[in-house]
């Protein structure tokens, strides 16, 4: 157990599942300062070729959002899938994550809040200083195919740094959300949606260019 481990097992002690202390044995590559945590009623399953990379940082699942609240998380990796993570990442609590066979989830650094859903099926990348809030879901696929379209079933989703997407929102297959980007609680967001603009609505649509948010 390294020393950073074991600080963070200390001082969440109530907290952190003595189970969860094993995702730190999966494969991947991690550097001193990388760590893994789990807290509270978190499952999670591995297949064989599964891996969590870290550059750096620390990789929080299940992270408590308020006491003494613990809903269960879930992280599912098929055969050969990976996580990548740049500076750290922390996932609360309630949060889904599935990875099918082969497929990246690559995190820069920021959070997603609780209740959060991600099915990534080839590839989602969410970059730097990310802010998802609770209830949204994130889906690369649409997981059955409309017959003469299969080639359009699974497309990579791409978030770019400091992007904002507010509670209960929906990012669709194949879309790209520019640097510095606001989504509205409750969005749809079916198309790409370009640097610093508000987007929202069912289908999201452009409300504002030029925004900015702290």
């Amino acid at each position: 157990m390294s020393i950073l481990l074991l600080k963070i097992f200390i001082r969440n002690f109530p907290y952190i599942s003595l189970r969860s202390l094993m995702l730190n044995r999966i494969g991947g590559r991690r550097n001193s300062d990388s760590v893994i945590v789990a807290f509270g009623k978190f499952k999670y399953k591995f297949y064989k070729g599964a891996k969590i990379n870290i550059q750096g940082g620390q990789l929080t699942f299940n992270q408590i959002f308020s006491h003494p609240e613990l809903s269960e998380g879930l992280l599912k990796m098929l055969e050969n899938s990976q996580i990548n993570v740049t500076k750290g990442f922390s996932i609360f609590e309630g949060s889904h994550i599935i990875l099918m066979e082969n497929a990246k989830l690559n995190l820069g650094s920021g959070y997603i809040n609780r209740g959060v859903k991600i099915r990534c099926f080839k590839e989602i990348s969410i970059g730097e200083q990310v802010a998802i809030s609770e209830n949204v879901t994130i889906w690369d696929s649409d997981a059955h195919a409309i017959i003469g379209k299969e080639d359009e079933m699974t497309q990579p989703v791409r978030i770019g740094n400091k992007v904002w997407i507010g509670t209960n929102s929906v990012i669709l297959k194949g879309v790209t959300i520019g640097d510095g980007a606001i989504i509205a609680a409750g969005s749809v967001v079916t198309r790409d949606v370009p640097a610093g603009c508000l987007a929202g609505g069912v289908p999201a649509k452009i409300i504002r260019k030029d925004v900015n948010w702290d």
